[in-house]
């Protein structure tokens, strides 16, 4: 098969590879599209040393099932594998299981390939109408969707009264704020950084600002979703979000700093920690964006995956205004 393999720090190399052997419970999906994740920049960088190279990255994906009684469906792919029998797993929270694995992490080869090898049960059926390349969002727009959904569960009042700030315009802060918004969201406000960025959160109908601007003022916001994760934008939470209110931390870029814990903690604001999504959430997420219900997706942006070493220098060079690119086979 033909890989897009991650070989050192900022290379990637389009070449042929051996095809997944898959196991006694897994198939084996024809790859059709396939995003690019911050987590996938993060490893390109070479700061992830739980994705050492070669290795193939990606776990954003949807196509078709290639082998078993199955072989043919059109499906997404849920890429956290997890033991079915884990007490986490039972619970209904398989993202925080220890056995937890992740297709792009060893063991398991990532989507950057023309066949990925995965458990049938992480397989989630798309309908004929909807486009391969939009059924590869699933994955991330999962992640906002957990995000919304665990802040509305912290708040103290209905997400329709709230004041709402997301930090970052990138995949995960645009889907949250499309997801707050279907969630009943009416006064949301996006900060992005990058104005090409900008541009394609305001094409879909938001409020924008430039961080370190034109902030709105301190200690008004009742939720802050940092959808970037670095130590500036913890700060500019803390710093947003009034008493009493929460901050959901879904980003997850390199770094520590930026919390003030006696603000949080005098203030009783609420911090929340999120990560993937669970299976419920991604089967909500797949059901509304075959739906239509998160817009048309027009923030999407589709590349052959032979072109995906170019376009991971052109993320890492800021020169992409789309809030995602979707890599196809």
């Amino acid at each position: 098969m033909k890989a897009l393999v991650y070989t050192g720090p900022n290379s990637l190399v389009f070449r042929d590879e051996p095809d997944p052997v898959p196991q006694a419970d897994e198939v084996l999906v024809r790859v059709e599209a396939v995003g690019i994740c911050g987590s996938d920049m993060h490893a390109y960088h070479g700061f992830d040393a739980r994705r050492p190279p070669p290795l193939i990255l990606g776990h954003e994906a949807a196509g078709r099932i290639a082998t078993g009684p199955r072989a043919g469906e059109r499906v997404t792919i849920n890429p956290l594998v997890v033991d079915p029998n884990c007490s986490y797993a039972i619970e209904g929270r398989w993202h925080l299981s220890p056995t937890r694995q992740i297709i792009s992490m060893p063991p398991r080869p990532g989507a950057f390939a023309e066949l990925v090898r995965i458990p049938l049960r992480n397989l989630t059926p798309i309908p004929d109408t909807m486009l391969v390349a939009h059924a590869a969002l699933a994955e991330p727009v999962a992640v906002a969707w957990h995000a919304v959904r665990i802040g509305m569960q912290r708040l103290h009042q209905p997400l329709a009264a709230c004041r709402i700030v997301v930090l970052g315009g990138g995949a995960i802060g645009l889907a949250a704020g499309l997801v707050a918004r279907l969630f009943g969201a009416r006064d949301l406000l996006l900060g992005e950084t990058n104005p090409l960025r900008r541009q394609t959160v305001m094409a879909e109908g938001f409020a924008v600002y430039q961080p370190g601007q034109d902030e709105p003022p301190e200690n008004t916001i009742d939720l802050v979703i940092d959808a970037v994760g670095a130590d500036a934008t913890r700060a500019a939470s803390c710093r947003l979000v009034r008493p009493g209110g929460v901050i959901v931390h879904v980003g997850l870029l390199p770094g520590q700093a930026g919390l003030d814990v006696r603000a949080i903690t005098l203030q009783e604001i609420t911090f929340a920690g999120v990560y993937c999504y669970t299976p419920a959430d991604f089967a909500q997420t797949v059901e509304a964006l075959a739906k239509g219900r998160l817009g048309d997706l027009g923030w999407i942006e589709q590349r052959s995956l032979s072109e995906g070493s170019q376009a991971f220098a052109d993320i890492d060079g800021g020169r992409v205004g789309s809030a995602k690119i979707v890599l196809t086979t």
